[in-house]
């Protein structure tokens, strides 16, 4: 209150007195307030509102498109090409050089992507580099997962990533992958998502014969061999006309020959088909704005794709500078970035060499360079302080909704273990180029010491010897089906990440 009272004074003052300082501080809206240590969203010109409100129709269109690795990683493809990005195969195979202003891109596995855009410096000199991961928590379908017990037909269902497996239930489940054949022929499934789609969920005891499960532990309320979907209910009608079908091929499973009469007619697969699928069971529906005022985006993946999002428009939205922009968008984070199509493998060094070599400045020296040379912001979210669990965070040292783009000068868990641990220096070098270029930032750490932790992608890039710190947006329910930002803070890691690939010179 008295706080409220000396603000109220303070106007009348700078009214009277005209204050030109007064004046131009309620001009700008540029002033991040605090209350109690808690920093508050700043307030926006109208222009800038338009501008958050679009960037957030776009980001929940992104999100919409790419619900998977796969779907993720064909968007961003379709999405440079349209921007004049050129395929780096289609560069290698026509022998092309590439210069200052080029822009390329490279696939992965039909799974991560990295793009880049060329500069006017040596790449030798290295590179300004936003790396995220386009995987998310999730359901997968195993290799032999269609069965029937007790009249109905289900999928067998191993999860992907850390989730808390009571959060999977009683929701409305979609299917979306590929089914490969034996000859080749890769059929895409997305079916959950149209209004007139069908849904998939997996089911929960009911309350009323719940009280030997109430006394588990919230970990083994629901096991994980439980999270099987139910695909269906209905027997295989024998048609005694139609020779194809007779009652041994519907036998006692008349639920699974049911649905896999359905998955024959519809997509041509058949059982044995299932061994070599990737099917992901991901939450039904669309990314959805939140609360009265708009200002949250509620919406699944949010964990990373949201800083995949801002990095790949940021770098989008730039202009060719004296260094060469790469913006890389990785699978697997979520178990480790391990595989083919994670950060640890050497895709991402490889299209270096590949770039270098087109642009004329090839060698395994210079590559290690190169690498050595870079800085990079490793763009992945972080937690949102929650009022409702306040006991597991550090008050002082977490990420608020609205609060502006999070710094995590180090991840990992308890003791710093699996941390990068950003130098001072480069830590202080941002803050210079996100104050120049005003982003509102604030800096965080995942919750109490002793509570857990996580990791991210900045560790792997660090062993090259590089610059490398956390950056992102914070997230509430992270790993939920469901995830929760501020359309603020996306506003700002975007300008955020626009700002580095404009400004950094370490």
């Amino acid at each position: 209150m008295q706080t409220a009272k000396f603000v109220v004074l303070f106007l009348i003052w700078s009214a009277k007195t005209k204050s030109s300082v007064t004046v131009k501080m309620l001009n700008s809206y540029k002033v991040v307030t605090k209350q109690k240590g808690v920093r508050i969203m700043r307030q926006y010109h109208e222009t800038e509102k338009k501008e958050i409100q679009k960037l957030a129709k776009m980001y929940r269109e992104f999100l919409d498109a790419g619900k998977t690795e796969r779907e993720c990683s064909s968007n961003i493809c379709r999405i440079a090409k349209e921007q004049g990005f050129e395929n780096l195969e289609d560069v290698i195979r026509e022998g092309k050089q590439l210069k200052a202003g080029d822009k390329i891109y490279a696939e992965n596995m039909k799974k991560s992507v990295i793009m880049m855009e060329i500069g006017t410096d040596d790449i030798e000199n290295g590179m300004l580099l936003i790396g995220s991961h386009i995987d998310s928590p999730r359901l997968d379908i195993k290799q032999n997962p269609l069965y029937e017990n007790g009249g109905m037909a289900y999928l067998d269902t191993h999860y992907y990533g850390g989730v808390k497996k009571y959060q999977w239930v009683t929701i409305p489940l979609a299917i979306h992958g590929v089914i490969v054949k034996k000859d080749g022929t890769c059929v895409e499934i997305n079916i959950g998502e149209n209004e007139d789609d069908p849904v998939f969920f997996v089911s929960d005891l009911l309350i009323h014969l719940a009280q030997e499960q109430l006394e588990k532990k919230a970990a083994k309320v629901i096991e994980g061999e439980a999270l099987d979907i139910i695909v269906g209910n209905k027997p295989l009608l024998i048609d005694k006309k139609d020779k194809k079908k007779d009652e041994k091929e519907a036998g006692k499973e008349a639920v699974k020959a049911g649905v896999l009469d359905i998955l024959k007619e519809t997509y041509d697969i058949h059982e044995e088909d299932f061994v070599s699928a990737e099917l992901e069971i991901v939450p039904a529906g669309k990314a959805r704005e939140a609360g009265f005022d708009r200002s949250m985006t509620l919406a699944y993946g949010q964990d990373d794709r949201v800083c995949a999002y801002t990095s790949m428009q940021a770098m989008l939205d730039s202009d060719v500078t004296d260094r060469t922009m790469c913006c890389i968008l990785v699978d697997k984070e979520e178990i480790g970035s391990v595989g083919a199509t994670g950060m640890q493998s050497h895709f991402f060094e490889n299209a270096v060499a590949e770039v270098m070599n087109l642009a004329g400045e090839y060698s395994e020296l210079n590559v290690r360079r190169c690498l050595a040379h870079s800085c990079m912001l490793s763009s992945d979210v972080s937690s949102a302080f929650d009022p409702t669990y306040a006991s597991s965070f550090d008050k002082k040292n977490v990420a608020y909704l609205g609060g502006g783009m999070v710094i995590n000068k180090f991840t990992g868990a308890r003791g710093k273990s699996g941390s990068n641990d950003a130098n001072a220096e480069y830590l202080a070098h941002l803050r210079h180029i996100f104050d120049k270029a005003e982003v509102n930032f604030q800096t965080a750490e995942l919750g109490k010491v002793d509570l857990g932790g996580g990791g991210t992608i900045a560790y792997i890039l660090a062993l090259y010897g590089m610059n490398v710190i956390d950056s992102g947006v914070a997230v509430l329910n992270m790993h939920a089906p469901w995830e929760a930002t501020s359309k603020a803070d996306v506003y700002e890691a975007y300008r955020g990440y626009k700002a580095f690939v404009e400004g950094a010179s370490l």
